[in-house]
């Protein structure tokens, strides 16, 4: 192994290389995380079935400590023979979309999420028991947190509120109680990460999408950044709202968000916990669309806007606490709305002009 010191913040830390499988690897997420995972000098397995975006390209392709497998994470076999080698597993791998996903794939959501998940516990046991493997770092979902009525919602409030309403956010309820049962029997190490609100770029339509019209355009990934984005792009006026847009989120950074998650698979202060990866900042849907629509339209016309019938799991307030990531990892999510709007914006125009989106 080739030990590396690298400075976070004000204090110095040793972090050994190490060899990472990250299952769903050529997903938005995922594309964040590999290239974070490589610039900190890991080797990295990818995984993935190409089931949502279909083949990619990327950056780090040809990167020599980056090696992409194809293949399905319900493998078990596959999974095992990869990963007896590998000192982390970052499991990422799911069926995901959004809001429209909800509604459309209720069903599929739940089942092909729960097997993903079996399967990968199943083959990291194993790892464990008879290979390198130290630790799974599980990415669950601020869904758990669908049914609450206080905020912020604090680590460990997800086992105190009602279970969620969608069967997506109740299934990553049950990747948290997968990593904790396979630490209670078999002592599988974990750490638990929700993101919040991913933003950036490399998200395309998905195979399979459903599509949705939202007043005279159809929505390319159903995710409310890039679909407002399109939206006026694409010359909407008046721009079209789910809900009354006081929906409240806290829109966090894929390159932030990498960083979180590659820091809690790291630190020996993250093993066996779980971790909100947010932003502390605070956006209502509303605020969030006329923020877009000033930047691409530069006050040349008055926001003008309509709200639409909101979906049924359309959550009214996403707000995290982060003061246990703060305090226990010394990490925050510190790149603003405006800064990710000047990246993706552009981004976003570019797939229309292509003929992406």
């Amino acid at each position: 192994m080739v030990w590396l010191r690298i400075r976070f913040k004000e204090s110095d830390v040793e972090i050994k290389m190490s060899k990472v499988l990250l299952t769903g690897a050529s997903g938005f997420i995922g594309g964040y995380v590999v290239e974070e995972l490589l610039s900190r000098g890991h080797n990295v397995v990818g995984l993935d079935n190409y089931s949502k975006y279909g083949r990619v390209t990327r950056s780090y392709d040809s990167h020599p400590n980056y090696k992409l497998v194809e293949g399905d994470a319900c493998d078990v076999e596959l999974m095992t023979n990869l990963l007896m080698d590998c000192d982390h597993l970052i499991a990422g791998a799911a069926l995901i979309g959004g809001i429209s996903y909800f509604h459309a794939y209720a069903y599929d959501l739940l089942a092909t999420n729960e097997r993903i998940m079996a399967s990968t516990c199943d083959a990291a046991i194993r790892a464990h028991r008879q290979g390198k493997l130290q630790k799974v770092t599980y990415l669950s979902s601020s869904m758990v947190f669908e049914s609450s009525q206080h905020w912020p919602s604090v680590e460990g409030d997800q086992r105190k509120i009602p279970p969620p309403l969608s069967s997506y956010g109740f299934q990553k309820l049950a990747v948290e109680y997968f990593a904790q049962a396979a630490f209670d029997q078999y002592k599988l190490p974990f750490t638990i990460i929700r993101p919040f609100n991913c933003v950036g770029v490399g998200e395309g339509r998905a195979l399979g999408e459903v599509e949705v019209l939202s007043g005279n355009v159809s929505l390319a990934m159903s995710h409310v950044v890039p679909d407002l984005v399109q939206k006026i792009l694409k010359g909407q006026d008046p721009l079209h709202i789910l809900g009354t847009g006081e929906q409240i989120r806290h829109y966090t950074y894929g390159g932030d968000l990498a960083r979180g998650i590659v820091t809690c698979m790291e630190s020996p202060k993250a093993l066996n916990e779980d971790f909100n990866i947010s932003t502390a900042e605070s956006t209502s849907v509303l605020q969030l669309a006329e923020l877009i629509w000033n930047k691409i339209h530069k006050s040349s016309k008055p926001f003008n806007y309509v709200s639409d019938e909101a979906y049924e799991y359309d959550v009214q307030r996403r707000v995290p606490s982060v003061e246990k990531t703060k305090s226990i990892l010394n990490f925050e999510c510190t790149t603003s709305l405006d800064t990710m709007l000047d990246e993706v914006i552009p981004w976003i125009q570019m797939a229309i002009n292509e003929g992406k989106i």
